[in-house]
């Protein structure tokens, strides 16, 4: 995709750290990455940004949507929510993906998710302090978007690195990505047999219905 002159989410994320999981070269194996960014004003003009791209660098959706955040953190919340949802919507179940965060804590809640998903409860963070007030319902409506896909891990990356970063921050100048027309990209099985992910009979699913704005509660 090599967005703005920088590397695509594949390289991004290959060269990020994966805080509580260990980054074997299977990692590197994703069907779908998705860099999301929130960005907080005082005057209520923040927004979200998302950018999902196969391992080849093909673009799949941008998102880039004014979003009046209470705070720094639950923007991102919110917006690893939208672009979780946006994902899902254009991917079969069983994909893998890689997630590309600049926020240190929500990367480690995402790892510490999907390695408590893997049977190891005591990774699961406990207490409501580990979720922004105001995040709680994106906080599940991202544990439920883990649940939904083989595997996931997240990243993390600077914010001067990530694609989505001036999605979130100028939304106004970036609405044209929303009325572009949804793609559903459906890439090559990394699998040792080789075969596609069309061989193996992976639906092609159908872009969803034009995004309103906000992920949904």
């Amino acid at each position: 995709m090599a967005a703005y002159g920088r590397s695509t989410l594949r390289d991004l994320f290959d060269d990020a750290p994966t805080p509580h999981i260990a980054h074997p070269p299977r990692t590197h194996h994703r069907h779908f990455y998705v860099a999301t960014d929130g960005s907080y004003r005082r005057d209520g003009g923040g927004g979200l940004g998302a950018a999902i791209a196969t391992p080849d660098g093909s673009r799949v959706a941008r998102v880039s949507v004014p979003d009046p955040a209470p705070d720094n953190n639950v923007a991102e919340y919110r917006a690893l929510h939208l672009g979780l949802d946006v994902l899902a919507a254009r991917t079969p179940a069983r994909a893998r993906v890689g997630i590309l965060v600049d926020h240190d804590t929500l990367a480690a809640a995402v790892n510490a998710e999907v390695l408590a998903d893997g049977g190891d409860a005591d990774w699961r963070p406990t207490g409501r302090g580990r979720v922004p007030p105001g995040g709680e319902s994106h906080w599940r409506g991202i544990r439920a978007r883990i649940a939904g896909f083989s595997e996931l891990r997240a990243a993390r990356i600077d914010g001067r690195e990530n694609p989505a970063h001036p999605l979130a921050n100028a939304p106004e100048d970036y609405a044209h990505v929303n009325r572009r027309a949804d793609r559903c990209i459906v890439p090559e099985s990394t699998d040792p047999g080789g075969r596609t992910a069309a061989e193996e009979g992976d639906p092609q699913y159908p872009p969803p219905s034009r995004l309103g704005g906000k992920a949904s509660d």
